[in-house]
């Protein structure tokens, strides 16, 4: 059956899920804040304050409020997914945004409290950005250290963050031990594609030396195909490794046999990635091994290429190659193309940069609390590249102190910026008003560290922000406080709960 709420039972179960929700998360913003415990059928507790993991977690036996709840979570879930940080922030800021606009209501109708919103939201947008400024070394380790809140794993992503300038060549995995372990690898990788799991003969991973590679543009049906080939590699029993689109089942199992009878030691791998990004893998892959790329009617001993060594596993390909001239050419053609991800990740993979962290601990639980501080640091510095802003929830309160009160959306978010800063130093137990005053005082030229308990100039302060985690944390705040604004009505499934009546029924 279908149930509506709506009116001022609505609104009672959407200020009660908001307060559930932030109410619980915001105790955890900031460097002296709370940790939470969180149950899970899946795995045993954990400690966190992981605002979104925490966030992801709380629900509620009310099915009204639990889909309220889902709604208001996409703020700081769209936060993560974006900048990978800022996710308690969002939702101090999304609280706030929904209360005061509760109370303007009756002033305006919600429709236009929206548009308002969003038009301040441009205003205030600018106003962060004329206050950001370029990052540096030093500010990249304390935004991973104050993401993480610690010195240790602020210190190992900032090394592994400047090494390689790209998050994605960055792996954060759980180590076998308590150590946490910095891997730096070289190569160019790609996802493993096995045309079938019985090349790996059972085993984790294994390593190919010395082997002839074969790329085939085509998919592969027929063994005949390519019999001039495995004549030649049958001779002299050197190993193959041909990457093709794909192939059929008859020819994958014909060269399975060939394998186990020991006549041949042929690996079949299948192209990665799709469309213009697999085009240009392909092409580098054949740079690295000096092998032509050819079709299915073409298919000659010239075309073969050599790599010295290659490792396979479950998870990925690695070509360990030697450094040439026509490599270095690459490398200096790919330093003129647009800055995107794709040609970062291959610029370093031809230069044989990427990294592993493998994340120690005493016990399960330790690692996974750790690997998600890991996860957390490095998608923060991640989003440095647009600039950086002061800390604490500062950089939101001096736009709020220059934020006219011209209209009501504007008088709204005048106290939503000013939120995280106090939020900061409640969890911290200190007098925001006394803090606050002397920074003023200072024209916001000095910054109070929670951590040290002093007041630091603004140029040797590591009391930072990124203007990417700052911006994208009001603007999905703001998004998701406007569509409950200006929701009337909730439909809802109505469950029968009572189960002295299904037993009437015989479903017991």
């Amino acid at each position: 059956m279908k149930k509506v709420i709506s009116s001022t039972e609505l609104r009672n179960k959407m200020n009660e899920a908001i307060d559930l929700l932030c109410d619980t998360v915001k105790t955890t913003l900031g460097p002296k804040c709370n940790n939470i415990i969180i149950d899970h059928s899946a795995f045993t507790p954990f400690i966190t304050n992981d605002g979104v993991t925490i966030a992801n977690n709380i629900e509620s036996d009310d099915e009204v409020i639990n889909t309220i709840l889902s709604l208001a979570k996409e703020s700081s879930i769209n936060t993560n997914d974006l900048v990978g940080d800022g996710t308690t922030t969002t939702l101090v800021l999304l609280q706030s945004i929904y209360k005061n606009g509760i109370k303007e209501l009756e002033n305006i109708s919600p429709i236009i409290l929206k548009d308002e919103l969003f038009e301040t939201l441009t205003t205030i947008t600018q106003m962060i950005k004329d206050l950001s400024f370029p990052s540096s070394k030093d500010k990249i380790f304390s935004i991973a250290k104050t993401s993480s809140n610690s010195t240790e794993i602020g210190r190992i992503i900032r090394d592994a963050y400047i090494e390689v300038n790209n998050k994605n060549l960055i792996k954060i995995t759980e180590s076998p031990d308590e150590k946490t372990n910095i891997i730096y690898k070289n190569g160019y990788i790609i996802d493993s594609l096995l045309s079938s799991p019985y090349f790996l003969k059972d085993k984790n991973s294994i390593n190919i030396k010395n082997a002839l590679i074969l790329i085939i543009n085509n998919y592969l049906d027929n063994i005949d195909d390519i019999a001039n080939i495995l004549n030649e590699i049958i001779k002299t029993k050197t190993p193959l490794i041909i990457l093709a689109e794909d192939y059929s089942d008859t020819f994958t199992n014909e060269i399975i046999n060939l394998n186990m009878q020991d006549i041949t030691n042929i690996y079949l791998l299948k192209f990665p990635l799709y469309g213009f990004e697999k085009i240009i893998t392909i092409e580098d892959i054949a740079l690295i091994t000096n092998s032509t790329i050819t079709d299915i009617t073409n298919i000659k001993l010239n075309n073969l290429g050599k790599i010295d060594n290659v490792t396979i596993n479950n998870n990925e390909i690695k070509f360990n190659f030697k450094e040439n001239d026509k490599i270095k050419k690459k490398i200096n053609e790919i330093k003129k193309l647009e800055n995107t991800d794709f040609n970062i990740k291959r610029f370093n993979m031809l230069t044989s940069k990427s990294i592993e962290i493998q994340v120690g601990g005493l016990s399960t639980i330790e690692k996974r609390e750790k690997k998600m501080r890991f996860d957390d640091a490095l998608c923060a510095v991640n989003s440095t590249n647009n600039g950086i802003l002061l800390g604490s929830g500062i950089s939101l309160y001096q736009v709020s102190e220059n934020l006219n009160e011209n209209n009501i959306a504007n008088k709204i978010l005048k106290i939503a910026l000013k939120t995280p800063f106090e939020q900061i130093m409640l969890n911290a137990g200190l007098d925001k008003n006394k803090i606050i005053n002397e920074i003023k005082k200072s024209n916001y030229k000095k910054v109070y560290n929670v951590l040290t308990d002093k007041y630091e100039n603004i140029d040797n302060t590591n009391v930072i922000d990124t203007y990417d985690v700052v911006i994208n944390s009001l603007k999905n705040a703001i998004s998701v406080a406007s569509m409950l604004l200006t929701t009337t009505s909730l439909v809802i499934n109505e469950y029968q709960n009572n189960i002295n009546d299904l037993k009437e029924y015989g479903n017991i």
